[in-house]
């Protein structure tokens, strides 16, 4: 299809309102403390705001409605189990990280365990990240592919060339403020397909496509196994173990992730973080039920008027949207798309600036002058933005290849290397030491290994003792190896840890006044 003039309109406007605000933010940008974590001086509201926009991607608009078209409401509960994660995170993780850490969260486990341990947990947030984005990037331009005619490369380039220049000028607070007007947008982008679909006359009385979506099943929430039997089944995920996955999925990125982790900082109160950190569950969670009741709805519309549904599922709300949304709000729903993804970016180039500033520069050059470290944090973010679309542009579909998200979710496996056993080991045990860290990480790292190649679904390698489980559970049982060995070869055989243990766990709370807003100035990194 071809976008009409108002669509165009559209998108100009969008456009030039988040070039406004970065530019209007960049003047207030004097110190790597405003580029980063914004002075510490922004509202639980705008926190929240920016947290939500971070998590929603374009996936969420495309993927989740494409899971419900294809399969029903198999991820809702897992996605329900947010604001219970977020209890906790609100009310230990966000205070604990706001007066132990400075701006980055790998400075807490260089402190617990040593330049080992925060090497080995930021090298791997930035290669995950990366990765990431380049995956966002990729799911961004081919729905916008599909509605334009665009070429994909070319899509791929100048959605991330627009990212990086407003994230290089404006910094953090460029990335809050934009994000609050992004979340609007693709908030507004979902109820207008809702209502669409809702009320399209075509498909019958209002609410037809409901009906037809509930008889279909697309409203079933999957299988409720519980047996020893659905741990080892590999075609066939039940909930229990969804709702595993979300839950260590949820853990790992609030606890663990720096992307996230960062925005706790921003807040100018220890209680403002904590409320801004729960309420954006309550945010996420309605619009992830909204694009799942949308993805049903198409389904029903489908079965409703006759007319032909894409070949593949993640081509439906695209696919609809090009072909029966009226011009404007076309475009609209295309700035939905590009705000969905651009604030998840923008988030995480400024996340990756800060962890390269913070743990390698000012480590290895600690009197580094604020202007160069302005100027390199500002190249870091155009690196890391141009490392994202070539991965965007080498992991385009070809003929014959696995699926995007596919292959997505095989690499982000080895990627994410047990980062939350490793946080929990040095948060919750006193005993945790430098060498059980080490051989936590080379075992949660064997096992992942051995997992990939000898799972059924990717085998590369038979051992005739082979991973035999459902896959999902590598991933979560990473964590768990991680965790497990490393406190086990802590407890059998000692070894080094910090002066201030005491401080630098759950136990030591009393250690740090929990409310106060002044921070704390961050701990020393051990040797």
């Amino acid at each position: 299809m071809h976008l009409s003039p108002l669509d165009y309109v559209v998108l100009a406007a969008y456009g030039l309102a988040i070039a406004g605000m970065s530019y209007a933010v960049s003047r207030r940008q004097k110190t790597t403390e405003d580029y980063f974590i914004a002075g510490r001086a922004m509202p639980g509201w705008a926190v929240a705001m920016t947290l939500m926009a971070t998590l929603i991607s374009s996936g969420t608009i495309v993927g989740h409605p494409a899971t419900v078209y294809q399969k029903g409401l198999i991820l809702l509960l897992g996605s329900l189990t947010l604001p219970l994660v977020l209890l906790g995170v609100a009310r230990w993780i966000v205070p604990f990280y706001r007066h132990t850490v400075g701006m980055s969260a790998y400075e807490y486990i260089g402190a617990r365990f040593g330049l080992g341990g925060r090497f080995y947990s930021s090298l791997g947030f930035i290669a995950d990240r990366i990765f990431d984005l380049g995956v966002t990037l990729l799911t961004t331009a081919i729905p916008i592919t599909i509605m334009t005619g665009w070429r994909l490369e070319s899509v791929i380039l100048w959605t991330g060339a627009f990212t990086i220049l407003y994230t290089m000028i404006g910094g953090i607070e460029a990335v809050v403020w934009t994000s609050v007007v992004q979340g609007g947008i693709f908030i507004g982008g979902a109820i207008l397909i809702a209502a669409r679909l809702v009320f399209a006359p075509e498909a019958g009385a209002p609410g037809a496509v409901v009906s037809a979506a509930w008889e279909a099943g697309r409203f079933s929430l999957g299988s409720f196994e519980l047996s020893w039997r659905s741990l080892f089944d590999t075609t066939q995920t039940t909930q229990w173990l969804f709702i595993l996955a979300y839950i260590t999925n949820w853990g790992r990125r609030y606890v663990a992730d720096q992307h996230m982790v960062q925005r706790y900082l921003i807040a100018r109160s220890d209680r403002e973080a904590s409320q801004g950190a729960f309420w954006n569950a309550m945010l996420c969670v309605p619009i992830y039920v909204t694009f799942m009741f949308v993805g049903a709805c198409l389904y029903g519309y489908y079965q409703r008027t006759g007319q032909t549904p894409p070949p593949l599922a993640d081509d439906v709300v695209p696919y609809f949207v090009g072909q029966h949304m009226p011009a404007g709000i076309v475009g609209l729903i295309l700035a939905a798309i590009l705000s969905a993804s651009m604030s998840s970016i923008s988030a995480d180039l400024n996340s990756l600036a800060t962890v390269v500033n913070t743990d390698y520069l000012l480590h290895f050059r600690p009197k580094c002058p604020m202007g160069r470290q302005m100027f390199f944090s500002r190249a870091i973010v155009v690196v890391a933005g141009a490392l994202a679309a070539a991965v965007a542009l080498l992991m385009a579909p070809k003929s014959g290849a696995s699926s995007v998200m596919e292959r997505g979710v095989t690499v982000a496996a080895v990627l994410s290397g047990g980062t939350l056993g490793l946080f929990f080991l040095g948060f919750l045990t006193r005993r945790a030491t430098r060498l059980g860290c080490y051989s936590g990480v080379a075992a949660c790292l064997a096992f992942t290994a051995w997992g990939l190649l000898t799972s059924p679904g990717t085998r590369l390698l038979d051992l005739g003792f082979n991973f035999t489980l459902n896959p999902i559970l590598i991933g979560l049982c990473g964590h768990l190896v991680l965790f497990g060995v490393g406190y086990a070869v802590s407890v059998l055989f000692g070894g080094w840890r910090p002066e201030n243990v005491d401080r630098l766990t759950f136990w030591g709370r009393s250690a740090r006044a929990p409310t106060a807003n002044v921070e704390a100035k961050p701990v020393r990194t051990a040797p």
